[in-house]
């Protein structure tokens, strides 16, 4: 996997978790929420991949186990997050878990951006 791989990955699946998240927001698909759970996931996966590959390509460390930190703490967030507060107060997870899932995006271009561009990456810096 590329860097270039890695970063296309957690920025579409990124998106289409923001645009599934909003959707279940609204009240309107409900029964897309094991979807965006299972996206969830997958995304996690690509911003730990992201975060491997970039390290790997000379981006910091500390960015590197930041991801794998949030990567943690995002699906433990959305899973509870009903239980965590109820309510009209609801708001207030939901809001951490959208800001949560756009700090994570935010990462992956920051990995990718820091990553020494190498090879095929190069071609994509240079133009």
């Amino acid at each position: 996997m590329t860097v270039s791989n890695a970063r296309w990955a957690v920025r579409i699946l990124g998106l289409a978790m923001l645009l599934m998240g909003l959707i279940i927001w609204t009240g309107a698909a409900d029964g897309l929420i094991p979807i965006h759970m299972l996206v969830g996931f997958v995304f996690v996966l690509a911003l730990w991949a992201d975060a491997y590959v970039c390290y790997r390509a000379g981006a910091p460390a500390g960015l590197a186990a930041g991801a794998v930190v949030l990567g943690l703490i995002l699906p433990i967030v959305g899973l509870t997050q009903a239980q965590l507060i109820t309510g009209d107060a609801h708001i207030v997870v939901q809001l951490i878990h959208l800001a949560l899932g756009a700090g994570a995006i935010g990462l992956g271009e920051a990995l990718a951006e820091r990553a020494i561009p190498t090879g095929e990456a190069a071609a994509t810096h240079s133009s």
